[in-house]
């Protein structure tokens, strides 16, 4: 019996900061970003625009397509989760009316942990074939101004349909694990930004790449010769090309940079998306022009802190009629583009508690909106489109 991803969606934010607007009022020369980096945008939200929001607008686009039936489990991971103790799927249930006999929980560990959800749900699956397990990754990757982390901030949710004779996605059995305490990025919970030790992150992904490799392999895994393309974690887009130059040299094996460039489309404009990085990667490369039928597609997921590991996918007949790029393309040009003066003014404004209540502003155009904080309670309502206001004249 076959397992994987019947269908998968995604959502963004409304508005975006161009990096040559953040280079021009830094003094930065802007090929740091677009060559160091490989980056030229990121997603901004809004105020009424969040974690919840942007998963509850994955997951209802992909529910339109493949219905409601069977799913009794949604797992939503995130690293900006909303509270300390409530899930944030229970707030997405909620928005999507979906039935209560659901099991709903929230897994953390950094940007590794919608790969954790995804193999929790495959074990659903394989028990009880006739289930299918919502799986949601959603964040906004938040940095401190001023900081090396600015550049490389972003947001998006990714979701997927976890499920048996997958339309989309085989996922193979083989897979490689490799974990170990490190302090290369961390948000405690008293800051609303991570702390980053830069050098140390970047050795913590390759190192954790090498080590879930060799267990990947150890684990009954592919050689590399066998597998066609690769999706890498992408904080930023050139941290994947040095993560997979690395498996290379690990490997010693001529694996050519065309085999991962093609996963490499959406992070550029999107920025960080935490734990739907790896996944808004396989879109890119799913919406590729290449025909992936039967291909092997080799994916390293990893979460600072710091967790790793390397699976494997195969794309299934037919398999190009369930993709719809046209929708993260609307989603990329739509969104509204801000000055550096607004950005700076509405990254501030996002310093908020739930200590004293607030009503946010009707700004996002999307199906659901983050309304504000009642009695030290977030909450959500269903949005009007036509009475967004589509612009920043709240914080002007």
């Amino acid at each position: 019996m076959k397992l994987g991803i019947i269908d998968m969606e995604m959502a963004t934010t409304h508005f975006q900061v161009k990096l040559d607007t953040l280079a021009a009022a830094l003094n930065v020369d802007p090929n740091k970003y677009r060559y160091g980096l490989r980056q030229e945008a990121f997603s901004m939200p809004a105020l009424d625009e969040d974690p919840v929001t942007l998963a509850a607008t994955a997951a209802n686009r992909l529910l339109q397509r493949t219905g409601r039936e069977g799913i009794r489990t949604m797992i939503v991971a995130t690293e900006t989760g909303i509270d300390q103790s409530k899930a944030l799927g229970l707030f997405v249930q909620t928005l999507l009316e979906l039935s209560s006999n659901m099991r709903i929980i929230e897994t953390k560990q950094a940007c590794y942990s919608a790969t954790a959800s995804l193999q929790m749900a495959l074990g659903i699956v394989a028990r009880k074939p006739e289930e299918r397990v919502l799986v949601i990754a959603s964040d906004v990757a938040r940095y401190a101004v001023d900081t090396p982390g600015e550049p490389t901030q972003g947001a998006g949710a990714v979701a997927m349909l976890v499920g048996a004779d997958p339309q989309l996605l085989e996922i193979e059995p083989a897979s490689g694990v490799w974990s170990a305490h490190i302090d290369d990025f961390w948000r405690p919970n008293d800051s609303s930004t991570p702390m980053v030790d830069g050098a140390r992150s970047l050795d913590a992904y390759l190192g954790a790449f090498t080590g879930a490799w060799e267990d990947y392999l150890a684990q009954g895994g592919s050689p590399i010769e066998e597998i066609d393309y690769f999706v890498h974690h992408q904080p930023f887009t050139k941290m994947a090309i040095k993560g997979h130059r690395r498996l290379v040299e690990h490997t010693g094996a001529a694996i050519d940079e065309q085999r991962v460039e093609p996963s490499l489309s959406y992070t550029p404009q999107l920025g960080n998306t935490y734990t739907a990085s790896l996944y808004m990667g396989l879109l890119s490369l799913l919406h590729s022009d290449l025909d992936l039928t039967g291909k092997r597609i080799g994916l390293y997921s990893y979460g600072s802190g710091a967790a790793g590991e390397f699976f494997t996918m195969v794309p299934q007949p037919g398999y190009q009629k369930l993709l719809h790029p046209e929708i993260i393309a609307a989603a990329i040009a739509d969104r509204e583009e801000l000055s550096f003066a607004e950005y700076r003014r509405l990254h501030a404004a996002h310093e908020r508690g739930s200590k004293q209540d607030y009503t946010n502003p009707r700004v996002t155009g999307a199906p659901y909106r983050f309304a504000g904080v009642r009695d030290g309670a977030r909450y959500y309502q269903h949005n009007e489109p036509q009475a967004a206001t589509g612009a920043f004249s709240v914080l002007r």
